[in-house]
């Protein structure tokens, strides 16, 4: 599990104002919660993005220098604006690197169904399952081999093989993917290709109503 280290300060003001003045200098005020107590703190704005929109930290075990000292946390809450999906606050809880705690942690196929290479298509149904673990044991990511998943076959929650100490709490027979098979257009039938090789008879102009003609021919 790859560490994750982020520097912070102590925060001396709060309130919109104060927030806003740190977000324009580049600044991310944020809040660690620990055992019922809460400190304000600032951490750079543009190293906590990177980190959180590459899904390397939302639900991994974080280490806060905060005060010379290091502190151990996790994601709580974390609040984007609306409209330009900047970050705007984030909350972290602390927690004890001797107590399991329960975590999100995302799946990723690295070798694809041998059912796809056969013309299958491949089916996502979960991306994420939930564990139980020491903090210091959260997985970065779940690597899924479903090579051997032939056409018409599932991967189930329960086939995942996690190292010791993991508990999966997600429902084993979940299933996390599926190869269906490709759809086949059915061919037409005798009657239908019949109907469709009928030309369907083509009139121009008004037809003359009967004894038009003959009087036409009368009058020349």
């Amino acid at each position: 599990m790859e560490k994750i280290l982020v520097a912070a300060e102590k925060r001396n003001e709060s309130g919109k104002g104060s927030a806003r003045s740190l977000r324009r200098a580049g600044i991310l005020p944020a809040i660690v919660y620990s055992a019922g107590n809460s400190t304000p703190i600032q951490i750079n704005t543009k190293e906590m993005t990177k980190l959180l929109f590459s899904g390397a930290a939302e639900h991994a075990l974080i280490t806060v220098a905060l005060d010379g000292s290091d502190h151990p946390v996790i994601i709580k809450d974390f609040q984007l604006d609306p409209v330009s999906d900047e970050l705007l606050h984030i909350d972290f809880k602390e927690v004890s690197l001797k107590e399991k705690l329960t975590a999100t942690v995302a799946l990723s196929i690295v070798k694809e169904p041998i059912g796809v290479k056969m013309g299958g298509v491949l089916q996502k149904v979960l991306r994420e399952i939930e564990v139980e673990c020491l903090p210091t044991n959260i997985p970065d990511m779940i690597e899924i081999d479903a090579e051997h998943i032939e056409i018409g076959g599932n991967l189930h929650v329960s086939d995942l093989s996690l190292p010791e100490g993991i508990k999966i709490l997600t429902d084993p027979s979940g299933v996390i993917l599926s190869v269906k098979a490709p759809k086949v257009e059915a061919e037409p039938t005798e009657e239908e290709a019949a109907e469709e090789a009928v030309e369907p008879e083509l009139v121009s102009g008004k037809g003359k109503e009967e004894g038009e003609e003959s009087k036409e021919e009368e009058g020349k």
